[in-house]
């Protein structure tokens, strides 16, 4: 018989350096194409309140043990564990550094990566998440503002940093300039009464105005009508983006960051502060 965490006694086992605290990289179970780690407080399952599950979703560099290490204070104070999938360049041997960014490369739906991870999770730790806070910036940016369009009910909180491109809640234009075709592609309606019950925090800073990198052209692997429509750099195209989730009666915190550029090491503080406060809230309310 296997043994997991979920069977771990007071007394230490040689396995805990690699299950708890800063987890070692393990593989994803349903498709060992990707992968992950963790930050798990040791004292997770005998805290006064029951363990809260945030996800941070790397960008292009994919530095997921960065990632993790900058949300591990919160973690242990809140007693959240946190999960930092690794989607990585090329899986269908292209090249393609930016297809989870979008939800769905060839037959790869990467909503459906992270949503088998986190049961992963669960049957492996004897956790009982259902939903999750959600951060992601740039790449991650990308994919946290989509995954939560396509699953409010799964996330309880989305911090969305910088992306370089955003999806619209407009009927009038298909993916992932807007939502039209979601159902065709997704075998998902968009449940605009669960959006508006996520409390998003949108952030950037004020000096991440370069557009190099984010300007989309014809011919691109992600080019269609209307990809440069929402403004020009970070700050505005994320402007869009909280007009199109206000209209929609989500509740925005929108954080302009002075003097930041396209680092989120300098917004972290904020974003870890937005989760707190949420999850103070969240904890009080009784909604775990």
């Amino acid at each position: 018989m296997s043994v997991t965490t979920a069977d771990v006694t007071p007394e230490f086992r040689g396995e805990d350096m690699y299950d708890l605290g800063h987890t070692t990289i393990f593989s994803c179970r349903d498709d060992p194409r990707f992968s992950f780690c963790m930050y798990v407080p040791r004292s997770v399952h005998n805290a006064e309140s029951a363990p809260e599950l945030v996800v941070a979703v790397h960008g292009t560099g994919r530095t997921i043990t960065e990632y993790r290490d900058a949300f591990s204070h919160f973690a242990r104070w809140n007693n959240c564990v946190v999960l930092c999938p690794l989607f990585p360049v090329g899986v269908l041997g292209d090249d393609n550094r930016n297809g989870y960014k979008y939800i769905r490369e060839g037959d790869i739906r990467y909503d459906l990566v992270l949503l088998s991870l986190v049961e992963q999770i669960n049957q492996r730790y004897g956790f009982k998440f259902k939903d999750f806070g959600l951060f992601g910036f740039s790449g991650g940016g990308h994919f946290t503002h989509r995954f939560t369009i396509l699953h409010p009910s799964r996330v309880w909180a989305a911090s969305v940093g910088a992306p370089g491109s955003v999806t619209l809640l407009n009927p009038e234009q298909d993916w992932w300039v807007g939502t039209r075709n979601v159902a065709e592609l997704f075998n998902i309606e968009i449940d605009v009464d669960s959006l508006a019950r996520v409390p998003v925090q949108m952030i950037v800073g004020d000096a991440d105005i370069e557009t190099w990198e984010i300007t989309h052209k014809p011919g691109g692997r992600h080019w269609m009508d209307g990809a440069n429509d929402a403004g020009q750099t970070r700050p505005e195209r994320l402007d869009t983006l909280r007009r199109s989730f206000e209209a929609a009666g989500v509740n925005v915190q929108f954080d302009v960051v002075p003097g930041v550029s396209h680092r989120w090491e300098d917004c972290i503080d904020r974003i870890t502060g937005f989760f707190a406060d949420i999850l103070e809230q969240r904890r009080a309310s009784g909604r775990i």
